[in-house]
């Protein structure tokens, strides 16, 4: 029997796929529009425009079933209860060694979007600073440099 796999969300992470995802459902009339428009002209084998609506409708649809699934199997990340240690939810502050600070949430690897801050907990970052505590100095290895943090605040 298969494990069943869950999805670890903040509750701002589900309401942004639910966002993505009636988003999707809406778009459904419009690309539907769009190969009824190139079914009309003419042979579908030779059909660039029907081949292109055909494909982005099926992208579409593969997007819908992964949201579907993950939020059928979703696990929400409770606000952290204590700010003790860094846990999966935390918002960390850290300031490295150069005094620049740096913020991160660590979050599940669906809600992951490092650009923004959000890095997962299988991540480097996430898996260096996941048990740690406030005023704890850690080593962050990442693929470009390894450099020593200070956890100035956990929230």
């Amino acid at each position: 029997m298969a494990v069943k796999k869950t999805f670890r969300l903040t509750k701002d992470g589900i309401a942004e796929l639910e966002k993505e995802l009636s988003g999707l459902i809406a778009e459904r009339s419009v690309i539907a529009d769009n190969i009824r428009t190139a079914r009309e002209f003419g042979d579908l084998s030779e059909n660039s425009e029907y081949q292109s609506a055909r494909a982005t409708q099926e992208r579409n649809e593969s997007r819908i079933a992964e949201i579907e699934h993950i939020l059928q199997n979703v696990e929400v990340i409770q606000a952290p209860r204590g700010k003790a240690k860094v846990q999966l939810g935390s918002k960390v502050t850290l300031k490295g060694e150069n005094g620049k600070a740096k913020e991160f949430q660590i979050v599940g690897t669906v809600e992951a979007d490092p650009l923004n801050g959000k890095i997962s907990d299988e991540s480097p970052i996430g898996r260096a600073l996941l048990g740690k505590l406030e005023k704890e100095s850690v080593d962050i290895e990442t693929p470009n440099e390894k450099q020593t943090y200070t956890i100035v605040s956990i929230a």
